[in-house]
């Protein structure tokens, strides 16, 4: 939590990384899914950003199956060094934000819906912080997966910012970019309030509701 780099890091000065990928426990500690793919055929995926990752994640899992969520799990996006680690991240020299993927099924939960209890989960008009947490890490993001997302992404902020100026909040500064790739944090920090019921949530939203039927519901 708590970074302190406030600024994007130039890619040309981005960490290095490395070649090889993080282990990914075989099990969602709460759901019993796998984490990792290959997912199950009809399965979509949402990779957002939404601050620390710990609270985002279980926003979702609480939906479980019934509520149309096959797993979850946390990870790194949006930003340029391959196979960072926690520590690298939180540098603020990797670029990355830390994001929440939730795979679910559209014929239960759309993609709409998803990004319903994104926006209204976080402050999406903070730029790179959310609360306390400072830095490039925390920004908020929307990493799309195709032109449907990309679509039901802009809809729904259009649709919010509004909302959120007649709460008195700014402009939303939420990025939304195609998914590049999706890094797994390590095993430590999936599922982490579980695993630390007591532990860091910095999950909190602005109280404003977003309206949704205004982008695709179809997936």
């Amino acid at each position: 939590m708590f970074g302190r780099n406030a600024t994007m890091v130039d890619p040309a000065n981005a960490l290095p990384g490395r070649d090889t990928p993080v282990p990914v426990p075989e099990r969602h500690t709460v759901l019993g899914t796998p984490p990792a793919p290959p997912y199950p055929d009809g399965a979509q995926i949402a990779d957002l950003g939404m601050g620390c990752f710990w609270g985002p994640e279980q926003v979702f899992w609480r939906l479980g199956a019934e509520g149309g969520i096959i797993t979850t799990a946390v990870g790194y996006a949006g930003g340029y060094t391959p196979n960072p680690t926690y520590e690298e991240v939180c540098s603020g020299l990797t670029g990355h934000t830390e994001a929440v993927r939730v795979v679910f099924e559209p014929e239960r939960i759309s993609y709409t819906e998803i990004l319903k209890i994104f926006w209204e989960g976080h402050d999406p008009t903070q730029g790179l912080r959310q609360g306390n947490d400072v830095g490039s890490q925390y920004r908020s993001m929307v990493l799309y997966h195709d032109e449907a997302q990309r679509e039901a992404a802009e809809a729904t902020r259009e649709a919010f910012q509004p909302v959120l100026e007649r709460s008195g909040y700014g402009s939303i500064t939420t990025e939304i970019e195609p998914l590049r790739a999706f890094y797994f944090a390590e095993h430590y920090h999936q599922q982490y309030l579980h695993k630390n019921p007591g532990g860091y949530c910095g999950s909190g939203g602005t109280g404003a509701s977003c309206p949704i039927g205004v982008a695709r519901t179809d997936g």
